[in-house]
């Protein structure tokens, strides 16, 4: 029992090569999780962030008092529903000045500026995403070109002796194996991490989507019944 290796015993004693693709492995993993507590915090503080402000914005509140509010310091670091929101209404108010009858070209121009807005938030809501699924789906095969290499080494070992034997050629294999074992403890939290945070994106995206559809019907109904407004005074 005492000639049994620990798992520290055959990275040390593993080729250069082997040791090199360990040392990717380990770095890729540390990455994955370091990206997975990151992506987790961030649409964590998303659906918060979408739960608070919808809270406000159907309130009942006047949506031109929520802008203001918004507003305060050029609406700097504002994300989700509240920066679709802020683009939004100010392309709407703008348009509106400029053109208060065309009613269907200021909807247009609103939904523009939501459109580029939700853009912008996919990005930064899928930031990191594409490098978990690059983990997820390359480190199984880096691990098993380990492992050939390994393998490959240990059983060029034997030839230069004149009996080979299980206990020559364990070690080698055993140290082989490792990079493997490594290459799917990287890749399997980051599969299943992006899975789940690209669901999440996903729903998040839906919700963007379906709020900016009933702020433009609100507008809608606003500019329709300002535009009502304006041909009864006239």
């Amino acid at each position: 029992m005492g000639a049994e290796l620990s798992l520290l015993d055959l990275v040390l004693q593993a080729s250069l090569m082997v040791q090199l693709v360990l040392v990717v492995l380990v770095l890729a993993s540390v990455l994955s999780w370091a990206a997975i507590f990151e992506r987790s915090r961030v649409l964590q503080r998303a659906r918060n962030a979408a739960d608070d402000f919808e809270g406000r914005f159907w309130s009942g509140g006047d949506l031109s008092a929520l802008y203001r509010e918004l507003g305060q310091g050029e609406g700097k670091g504002l994300t989700g529903l509240a920066a679709i929101f802020r683009n939004g209404f100010r392309e709407y108010a703008r348009l509106r000045k400029n053109d208060p009858d065309d009613t269907m070209a200021v909807i247009m121009g609103a939904e523009r500026s939501m459109r580029v807005a939700l853009s912008r938030e996919m990005d930064r809501l899928e930031n990191n995403l594409p490098f978990l699924a690059t983990v997820g789906s390359v480190s199984p095969y880096v691990g098993l070109f380990g492992t050939v290499w390994g393998i490959m080494h240990a059983f060029h070992a034997l030839g230069n002796v004149q009996q080979a034997t299980l206990a020559l050629v364990a070690p080698g294999i055993s140290e082989a194996l490792v990079a493997t074992a490594i290459g799917l403890f990287a890749a399997i939290p980051a599969v299943v991490a992006y899975n789940r945070y690209s669901n999440q994106v996903e729903r998040l995206n839906n919700r963007y989507e379906e709020f900016m559809e009933e702020f433009s019907t609100l507008l809608q109904r606003q500019g329709r019944g300002a535009s009502a407004t304006t041909g009864q005074a006239a």
